[in-house]
């Protein structure tokens, strides 16, 4: 029995010897072009230093804070590339980066823009500098994200866009993790905006095994439903010169709202952080008779105002898509200011629902057309708000974010999903798996007004690790050299921040997290 008992501890301590030289072997990275992989293979396995990674050409790259190369702080890593075909059309490219010392032992996932077709190495840098492995990829394609072109005739590769390129490379990057290190990860976690918003909940909805946490801001969802809204944003302005508004005429409503409604929270600072609690109609510029300039035309009120509504069937007067905050003017010239709508949903409804170059977006029916839209792609690209039981259930945290001044998907329609989610689902199960924090004057994704720079990575692995849902969530203004950051709390939703009434109201101390009335 003893000798038993001695061997054992013999066996033990050489496997967690083999273990420490698999995760410190200089040459383990190299290796690893030989591993077999169920439906891919391994196309590179090297080791970049640190602060030495460069993208590769016609990649996309974002800049960090102040223009500063993204990559200055990254630790040496192990980057594997590898091909995934998991359908004889498929071509899914992924990365996966993992420090080559002190990996704290988890794993994050990157998600895209828009369509996708390129690999976010800028937003893999971050996740890397602070000892997570990290993994992304193009999802099956190459392109700008600006259009759908590639899915004409493959419905498999839509099928990868929509949600199996994240889950197949979310299953290889495990593979990898085990094969370098010589054990599996601790802990999965999504954090991404936008489609990657999408990606995160589509994750959770199809594959809720594949994550422990996910942070999904400003989610692209339902996508369809996005489409149609981004299309009928843009058909309102440009419908014809009367309708037309131009970035100065959306930039007027902006300065009305923000007089209006930037005191409704007690707090004067150019900053609208209660938006639902002020009723604000753009009636108010309207241009009297022998007016010019500086306000705006009936025509033109009537196009915001359908904006500012959201999509409704001409039939029904049912909501299709929610509309747009107002604040959001800045970036809602993109959809409004031509010469055509957002270019990425002109393509969804020319490529895939009708399949017609020469299709004019004028000649979208928002009755009668809305049923193809749907029948197109809905089951590929949207996430029901009632369907993330499983991910729940399974112990799953999501953490939902929108900033209120989304001018390129409408922070309203967050809401609606939540509430929804929340009314369709166990409420006692949602209130302890999912959180939404709303971010006043955020826009798409970053920036915008006041405090929009939030770590959520460090919220839902903290979250996930202690079991404990934040209360609330600490927002800063970016770095600027030689001034002093503001901060304020952001408050898990429907509660907002209330200053207490005394102190500096740059300083998120001086607030509370309450239901407002």
């Amino acid at each position: 029995m003893i000798k038993k008992f001695l061997q054992s501890i013999l066996i033990a301590a050489i496997c967690m010897t083999l273990s420490a030289v698999t995760v410190s072997a200089s040459d383990s990275c190299e290796g690893l072009i030989n591993l077999k992989i169920k439906d891919g293979k391994i196309d590179t396995a090297t080791i970049v230093e640190a602060g030495q990674f460069k993208p590769p050409a016609g990649g996309f790259m974002m800049g960090g804070p102040g223009g500063m190369n993204p990559f200055q702080n990254t630790p040496a890593f192990c980057r594997v590339t590898a091909t995934l075909t998991p359908t004889s059309d498929s071509d899914i490219k992924i990365e996966v980066w993992m420090p080559k010392e002190k990996w704290n032992g988890k794993l994050v996932g990157i998600g895209n823009g828009v369509w996708a077709g390129t690999i976010s190495h800028s937003a893999m840098a971050e996740p890397i500098a602070k000892g997570y492995a990290t993994v992304a990829t193009d999802t099956g394609h190459v392109g700008m994200g600006m259009d759908a072109k590639w899915a004409i005739g493959h419905k498999e590769k839509l099928v990868d866009f929509g949600h199996r390129a994240v889950h197949e490379m979310t299953v290889k990057a495990k593979e990898l993790l085990a094969a370098y290190y010589g054990k599996k990860e601790d802990r999965a976690f999504w954090v991404s905006c936008s489609t990657g918003g999408r990606q995160g909940l589509m994750a959770a909805y199809r594959y809720p095994d594949d994550f422990d946490g996910i942070s999904s801001m400003a989610p692209a969802n339902p996508m369809v439903g996005l489409m149609i809204s981004s299309l009928w944003s843009g058909y309102v302005s440009l419908r014809d010169d009367a309708h037309k508004l131009t970035a100065n005429e959306l930039m007027l409503s902006n300065k009305a709202y923000i007089n209006k409604c930037d005191e409704v929270d007690g707090v004067k600072d150019g900053l609208v952080s209660w938006p639902e609690m002020c009723g604000y109609d753009p009636g108010v510029i309207q241009c009297k008779d022998g007016d010019q300039g500086s306000c705006l035309t009936a025509p033109q009120l009537e196009a915001l105002r359908d904006i500012y509504g959201g999509v409704k069937n001409p039939s029904t007067g049912e909501v299709v898509f929610s509309g747009f905050t107002p604040g959001s003017e800045q970036m809602l010239a993109m959809l409004a200011g031509g010469p055509e709508p957002f270019p990425g949903a002109v393509s969804y409804f020319r490529d895939i629902v009708f399949e017609d170059p020469s299709w004019d977006f004028k000649s979208f029916d928002y009755d009668k057309d809305l049923a193809a839209s749907y029948k197109a792609a809905s089951d590929i690209l949207d996430v029901p708000p009632d369907g993330l039981s499983k991910f729940f259930n399974g112990g799953g945290k999501l953490l939902l974010s929108h900033g209120w001044a989304d001018g390129l998907i409408p922070a309203a329609n967050t809401v609606a999903f939540y509430k929804t989610m929340s009314e369709k689902l166990d409420k006692d199960k949602v209130d302890d798996s999912a959180r939404l924090f709303m971010i006043p004057g955020m826009s798409h994704c970053s920036g915008g007004t006041g405090p929009n720079v939030v770590d959520m990575l460090s919220v839902i692995d903290d979250w996930v690790s202690s079991g404990k849902a934040p209360e609330t969530i600490i927002a800063s203004t970016a770095p600027v050299p030689g001034q002093k950051q503001m901060t304020r709390p952001l408050c898990p939703y429907p509660k907002v921040a209330v200053y207490k009434g005394a102190g500096s109201t740059d300083d998120a101390a001086n607030f509370e997290c309450k239901v407002k009335e």
